[in-house]
């Protein structure tokens, strides 16, 4: 019998409450590089041209004081946090420290905790 070439619904939010802690904190670390990724050039921009002139600097100080920026700003910081965590984490399992079970669980929960508690306090200092 021939499977029929109709696309197949991946129902996501059901997917993603059964998957374990570790491979949500793997699959965010990816989302979080690719963020990353593309931002790293608007960033190199505005910082290259903030140097340079004045007045782009105090136009960029402007625009970081409106709210959207400033929730998109805490949004990358989330993912350079959470990036640089989640790192550490799979370098020390590369070194074979946590690779068991229920120590591989508990570095995972701690890089989601300190990551959103870390953004939590960066983003209350800096709104």
């Amino acid at each position: 019998m021939k499977q029929s070439p109709r696309p197949v619904y991946l129902n996501l939010p059901k997917l993603a409450s059964a998957m374990s802690i570790t491979a949500k904190v793997s699959i965010l670390h990816r989302v979080s590089g690719v963020l990353m990724f593309f931002a790293l050039p608007l960033v190199l921009y505005f910082w290259q041209n903030s140097l340079d002139d004045a007045q782009f600097y105090s136009s960029l100080h402007t625009l970081f004081g409106a709210p959207l920026i400033k929730i998109i700003y805490i949004a990358l910081l989330w993912a350079l946090i959470h990036h640089v965590m989640a790192g550490i984490r799979f370098l020390l399992l590369d070194l074979h420290c946590g690779i068991e079970r229920k120590k591989a669980q508990f570095s995972a929960r701690l890089v989601m905790v300190m990551s959103i508690l870390l953004t939590l306090v960066l983003g209350i200092l800096i709104w």
